[in-house]
């Protein structure tokens, strides 16, 4: 079995069987995008300590599997990590899709959407949920308390 064959599998198995598929309650942080090139609609919901600490997070949405997969797996590396590590992963993802040097000890199985690359129409599809992260944050930086925006 190829390297991208197992890819394909790891983005399947996201896609059809996503992890950490929902809504919080009371989030922290929220933002929902959609990308209208494809449809896709995603909303983020994060739950963050005191300490900075996602100690929660959730998507909702529908889309494409590569969207969906995406978001899956995004919300899986997060969870445990602070704002700032999960600034960072978002931020490698994003230079491993434009194919510029990135830090791939921290994407986990988000590295198997490596071959998004090779498709520039896909790669909004594929950033959707890191950039509902970041508009998130923003929110938060910009009003000084929990950012809940819809974009």
């Amino acid at each position: 079995m190829s390297l991208d064959e197992v890819y394909r599998q790891v983005i399947m198995d996201h896609y059809q069987n996503p992890r950490h598929r929902g809504r919080l309650e009371e989030p922290t942080l929220s933002a929902g995008l959609h990308n209208p090139t494809c449809g896709d609609e995603l909303r983020l919901d994060l739950k963050v300590d005191e300490e900075g600490v996602v100690r929660d997070a959730v998507f909702e949405g529908q889309g494409c599997s590569i969207s969906m997969a995406a978001a899956s797996m995004f919300t899986d590396a997060v969870r445990g990590k602070s704002l700032g590590e999960a600034n960072r992963i978002a931020e490698s993802f994003k230079d491993l899709l434009m194919r510029r040097s990135s830090d791939r000890s921290a994407l986990g199985e988000l590295e198997a959407l490596e071959g998004v690359a090779k498709f520039p129409a896909r790669v909004k599809c594929a950033t959707l949920v890191m950039n509902a992260f970041e508009k998130a944050v923003q929110s938060l930086s910009e009003g000084g308390g929990s950012g809940h925006v819809q974009a």
